[in-house]
């Protein structure tokens, strides 16, 4: 994005060795700014990673009392206590097993009567933070970065995208059967991930 950004590539073996990682570069932000705002994501890729955080948070003590979440994305029409939506997936996989304070955890409104208007919404709040400090982001199998699928504009802010047959495919295995698989999301958008610090 400017002058100073670089980009640090660590080569890792294992999933395992990846989640250590990813897991000790967010425990470390969370030690140096206890009020940091993360960026976070959904999916099998950072399961291994909040798992040590967990692990982290009961045995050390890692407060997430202040820290403020914002997630990537949310399926169009599930509600937040249905099993496969990202609400749920957070909670079950990483809120409810850390002290963090649910008001300071934010995920799209897929069931929002306005689905522009909760976009538009989303995106402020993220210019209301100032940005992100850190991103979590895992990798589709088709390259897609939240639901942002190949070729999405970079200017693009918060929007509703519609699913590609590919990533519905793939997600599939996260619900009883292809048809109950959404076919719209609302996902932060390239423009609105490059506001993040550190990615």
């Amino acid at each position: 994005k400017g002058e100073d950004d670089h980009m640090n590539v660590i080569q890792v073996d294992t999933y395992e060795d990846l989640s250590r990682k990813a897991a000790e570069i967010i425990i470390n932000k969370v030690k140096q700014n206890p009020a940091a705002k993360l960026g976070l994501a959904t999916g099998s890729t950072p399961v291994g990673a909040y798992e040590l955080m967990i692990e982290d948070h009961k045995r050390n003590g890692t407060s997430y009392e202040d820290i403020i979440t914002v997630n990537l994305d949310e399926y169009v029409g599930l509600n937040a206590d249905h099993p496969s939506s990202y609400h749920f997936f957070m909670d079950e996989q990483l809120f409810n097993s850390i002290n963090i304070n649910k008001k300071n955890t934010h995920v799209p409104n897929g069931t929002a009567e306005d689905l522009k208007a909760e976009c538009e919404k989303y995106e402020a709040m993220i210019d209301e933070l100032g940005g992100l400090d850190l991103q979590l982001l895992g990798i589709g199998q088709n390259g897609h970065i939240g639901f942002n699928e190949p070729g999405t504009p970079f200017n693009s802010v918060t929007h509703v995208v519609d699913l590609t047959p590919n990533t519905r495919d793939v997600n599939s295995r996260f619900f009883t059967s292809i048809e109950e698989v959404p076919t719209k999301a609302i996902t932060m958008g390239i423009a609105s991930i490059l506001k993040s610090k550190e990615i």
